[in-house]
């Protein structure tokens, strides 16, 4: 893995701990990969990095939109095409906190239903 891709996951990973330090309970990243080919499939290991150390955590992929796009400079110069991926993952509650909302009748997590 390259130095950019190392410095991206650990960011990715960095902001994911401070989300769950802070409380959250949803976090909405986006990510912005180089897109150098758009006519060959092919894995984005950079990208898979940077979501895996996010799920390491707990977090778990909900929903997610894809879009593309050419960056334009200041004086108009392309720099090129960026697929950027904005993700929602939502917190998995550990045993603890999940008996804890049962108990106390909360909402359950994701499943819009309340404990009875």
């Amino acid at each position: 893995m390259g130095l950019l891709n190392t410095a991206k996951e650990q960011s990715a990973l960095d902001q994911a701990k401070h989300a769950i330090e802070a409380g959250r309970h949803i976090l909405v990243f986006k990510f912005i990969e180089a897109h150098t080919n758009s006519l060959v499939s092919g894995a984005m290991t950079g990208m898979n990095d940077q979501m895996e150390a996010i799920e390491s955590l707990g977090w778990r992929l909900d929903k997610m939109s894809v879009c593309e796009g050419n960056v334009i400079g200041a004086l108009g110069s392309k720099h090129g095409e960026r697929v950027v991926i904005v993700c929602l993952y939502r917190r998995t509650p550990g045993p603890r906190q999940q008996r804890d909302e049962t108990i106390s009748g909360s909402t359950s997590w994701g499943s819009g239903k309340t404990s009875q």
